[in-house]
C-alpha cells in the first residue's frame, strides 16, 4: 500500500511541475556598496574594546561590537581583524565580577581576580599587546584625553598596547594615525561626561576623568579626530553618546526602593535623605539617582555617632558623591545633547554613516524586543548591559553591531548582513 501510495504521489508531482515554471529564489547578493572594507579600524573606548562586568577580559573582548561588526564584513570582502586579546592562560585578563547567587531578586557579586598583571601583585601593568590591531578600543580613553600623551602612562590598558618608549609620549590619537585603513568606525565621547556622572557629580582637581571635557573643545578635538581618520578620503561610521543616565547602573537603585526596604524595618520611615550638589540636604525624588555601587556599600540605614541612620535622616544624609541629583542630570544631559550635536554636524560634512546609539540606548530603557528576543535596561535580567550595569553582555554587543550595520548599509548602499542576536548570552546564571 504504501509503494502504490508513494508512486502515486510521485505522478503528481511530475504532472504539477509540467504544468508550472519553477520560480527559483536568486539569494540576495551581498556586496559593500561604496565602502571599502578591506581594513576597518575600530576607535573607541571600553565599548570598543569589550570591557563587561567591571573588567576588560578574554570572553569579553571575543564579542567586543566591532569584532561581530568585522565578521560580517569578511562576507562582503572586508579582511583581517585583529584585536589585542589576552591569552588563554590570563584569560580574566584585569579580573572582573561574577554572579554566584540570586536570591529573592538580590544578586551576590563576586570579583574575579585578574591573571593578566605582569607585575603582581601591585597590579599596575597589564601583559603587553603591541603587534599591529585593528580593535583600537582603549578603556577609560576620552577626546580630550586622547590629546595628552601623559595619558598613556596612566591608563594600564592604553600602557600595555605601546612599546616602552612611547609610554607617556605618545597620545591616543597619534596612535591611532598610520593605520592606512580604508573603513573605520569611531565611537569616542561616552567618558567626556560618563567620568563626572559616575562619581556623582563630584570633580577631583588632581583627576581629570572626573571633569566634564568644555563643549567647544569638544566639538574641536572631534572634528580634528574625524579629519585624521578621513584624511585619504577615507569611508566610516561614527556613533553618538548614549544618555549615560539611561543605564541600569542610575536606574536599579532608586529612592523608591530603598524607603521600601526601609519601611520593611521601620514602617514609619518616611523619605530617603540626599545631600546634593549645592550643597543642602532634601529628601529624593525619583528624579534624582543614585548609583549601582551604593547597593553593596554597607552604608544605609547604619546610624552614625549621634543614632542618625544613613539617608534616613536630614542630618545623616546620603553624600552628594553617591547621588546625581536632578540638577545635575539636567546639566549631563545638556552636555551629551552638546556632544552630540557636534558629532552629527562634524559626520554629515564629512559625508559618513552615523549609529544614533543615543537613540537606541533610550529604546532599550523603554524596553524592545531584538529578532524576537526582548531586551531592556534592567540590571542582569534585562539582557542588554553587564554586571557593571554601564558595559554591554555578548547580547547587548551583537544588537549596537547590528544599529552600526544598518547605519554603514544605509549609508554606503552595502548589504552587509546584520547578526543572529539569538547566538549570545545575556548576564551568565550561576549554575543551580
Amino acid at each position: 500500500m504504501k509503494k502504490i501510495i508513494l508512486n502515486s504521489l510521485v505522478a503528481a508531482t511530475i504532472l504539477f511541475a509540467a504544468s508550472c515554471k519553477p520560480e527559483i529564489e536568486t539569494p540576495a547578493a551581498t556586496t559593500a556598496g561604496t565602502a571599502n572594507f578591506g581594513k576597518y579600524i575600530a576607535v573607541g573606548n571600553s565599548l570598543t574594546s569589550g570591557f563587561a562586568d567591571g573588567g576588560l577580559y578574554l570572553e569579553g573582548q571575543k564579542v567586543a561590537y566591532p569584532n561581530l561588526i568585522a565578521a560580517q564584513m569578511a562576507i562582503v570582502g572586508g579582511g583581517a581583524f585583529t584585536s589585542p586579546f589576552f591569552t588563554d592562560a590570563q584569560a580574566n585578563g584585569s579580573g572582573y565580577v561574577s554572579l554566584t547567587a540570586l536570591v529573592n531578586g538580590t544578586p551576590t557579586l563576586t570579583p574575579v581576580a585578574g591573571n593578566g598583571w605582569r607585575d603582581t601583585p601591585t597590579n599596575t601593568r597589564l601583559a603587553k599587546y603591541i603587534t599591529e590591531i585593528q580593535n583600537l578600543g582603549v578603556p577609560g580613553m576620552r577626546v580630550d584625553l586622547s590629546f595628552a600623551p601623559t595619558f598613556s602612562a596612566a591608563n594600564p590598558y592604553f600602557e600595555r598596547l605601546l612599546g616602552d618608549a612611547q609610554v607617556g609620549t605618545t597620545s591616543y590619537f597619534q596612535y591611532v594615525q598610520g593605520r592606512n585603513h580604508t573603513f573605520f568606525s569611531l565611537w569616542l565621547g561616552n567618558n567626556d561626561v560618563l567620568g563626572y556622572a559616575l562619581n556623582g557629580a563630584v570633580t577631583i582637581p588632581t583627576d581629570p576623568t572626573t571633569a566634564l571635557t568644555d563643549k567647544v573643545t569638544f566639538s574641536s578635538l572631534y572634528s580634528n579626530f574625524v579629519n585624521a581618520l578621513t584624511a585619504g578620503g577615507q569611508k566610516g561610521v561614527v556613533a553618538t553618546i548614549p544618555d549615560v543616565t539611561a543605564v541600569p547602573y542610575f536606574n536599579t537603585v532608586t529612592p523608591a526602593v530603598l524607603l521600601t526596604a526601609a519601611k520593611a524595618i521601620n514602617p514609619a520611615a518616611a523619605a530617603i535623605y540626599i545631600q546634593t550638589g549645592a550643597g543642602s540636604v532634601r529628601a529624593a525624588t525619583a528624579e534624582d539617582l543614585i548609583r549601582l555601587p551604593f547597593q553593596n556599600a554597607n552604608l544605609f540605614a547604619r546610624p552614625n555617632a549621634l543614632g542618625f541612620f544613613y539617608g534616613l535622616d536630614p542630618r545623616n544624609p546620603i553624600t552628594s558623591n553617591w547621588v546625581l541629583d536632578k540638577d545635575e542630570v539636567i546639566k549631563v544631559k545638556d552636555y551629551v545633547n552638546s556632544y552630540n550635536s557636534s558629532i552629527k554636524t562634524i559626520a554629515t560634512s564629512k559625508g559618513l554613516a552615523i549609529a544614533d546609539t543615543y537613540v537606541y540606548f533610550n529604546t532599550v530603557k523603554a524596553g524592545i524586543a531584538v529578532q524576537g528576543i526582548n531586551i531592556n535596561a534592567a540590571f542582569i535580567s534585562g539582557g542588554a548591559f553587564s554586571l557593571d550595569g554601564i558595559h554591554l553582555t555578548p547580547r547587548g554587543n551583537a544588537a549596537i553591531a547590528n544599529v552600526f550595520i544598518d547605519a554603514i548599509n544605509a549609508k554606503y548602499g552595502a548589504t552587509v548582513p546584520t547578526i543572529d542576536v539569538s547566538k549570545y548570552r545575556g548576564v551568565k546564571f550561576p549554575d543551580k
